[in-house]
């Protein structure tokens, strides 16, 4: 019996971290969406909207042969799902849109305080208590982003290096955010409605598809931008549909199954470190002081511990 029960255990440790590996790879393609998305805007110079359409239409096609097939079509009239789906399509559209404004690496940054957005706004809207850490953890943060966005703290320069467009797309990534924040609270509030997770992500393709392709229409965007385009740039374009739009999602929805979302989302930081080495690949954005490498582990670590002391405090709480 004890050599049974070892040999279970063993495998369920093996699951765990083939699982992990997929939260991890998720993640990876989540920091490389804004670089990606700005990369596509800035230097193939594609519209926005037009893209978003298009690499959400291609996803679509991909994945909806697999999800119909499991998915009830009852989900699909739940006005819950499309409340989500609404939320989804303006945090899509802000996140690119910020991508196209300001530095990959500052989209990112904004992201990752998604946790402490989470934690505020369930205190404000649903008077829950503040987890442990909160304060503290978005005062390192605030200053570990003043510290990444800092020009040469003992030059003569200025001290943030932010022009128009960065404040712009800031602003749109804090929206951006601020949207994913209340898809995250939405969530664990409507697991009554039975809605499944491949369902979820059929009707957020759908509605960004075809959302994103009318505001296109509406703004007259020059389509003939997709003809220009090289070899490279749809190189560029089909990691960022296989990738992101697609693989980062389907890992995504998995990994939050077989491990939770406090396991999955203590990893979260994950996404600012594959950002910053895409975007100095591709983008040849990168850190330049040490003030702004100083910023950057700042982050890293004050977000880490937070959610991995999040997590420990769920764990304790199930248990």
């Amino acid at each position: 019996m004890h050599k049974v029960t070892t040999a279970a255990a063993r495998r369920a440790d093996r699951a765990t971290w083939v699982w992990m590996g997929v939260a991890l790879l998720a993640h990876t393609g989540w920091g490389a969406y804004p670089v990606l998305a700005r990369y596509l805007q800035t230097v193939s110079a594609l519209p926005s909207m037009a893209l978003l359409s298009l690499g959400n239409l291609i996803a679509l096609l991909v994945y909806a042969p697999f999800a119909l097939r499991q998915v009830d079509g009852r989900a699909l009239r739940s006005r819950v799902i499309w409340a989500f789906a609404l939320v989804v399509v303006l945090r899509a559209i802000t996140n690119l849109l910020a991508a196209r404004f300001t530095l990959a690496i500052y989209v990112q940054l904004i992201t990752l305080m998604t946790p402490l957005l989470v934690a505020l706004l369930s205190a404000g809207l649903f008077r829950e208590a503040l987890p442990p850490f909160t304060w503290p953890a978005i005062g390192f943060s605030f200053a570990g982003s003043l510290l990444m966005m800092s020009g040469d703290l003992g030059g003569d320069g200025p001290l943030l290096r932010l022009g128009a467009g960065d404040l712009v797309g800031l602003a749109l990534a804090f929206a951006s955010a601020l949207c994913l924040a209340l898809y995250m609270l939405l969530v664990p509030r409507t697991v009554k409605q039975a809605v499944s997770g491949e369902a979820v992500l059929l009707v957020q393709l759908i509605a960004l598809t075809l959302t994103t392709g009318a505001i296109s229409v509406l703004l007259g965007e020059d389509r003939g931008r997709f003809a220009a385009a090289g070899p490279g740039d749809w190189a560029v374009f089909g990691a960022f549909v296989g990738f992101v739009l697609l693989g980062a999602n389907v890992g995504q929805i998995a990994a939050l199954r077989h491990l939770g979302a406090p396991r999955v989302s203590s990893t979260m930081a994950w996404r600012l470190i594959a950002t910053l080495a895409l975007a100095a690949l591709l983008l040849g954005e990168r850190l330049t002081s040490l003030w702004q490498a100083l910023g950057a582990g700042i982050v890293l670590l004050t977000i880490t511990v937070y959610l991995s002391r999040q997590r420990q405090g769920a764990a304790g709480h199930e248990s």
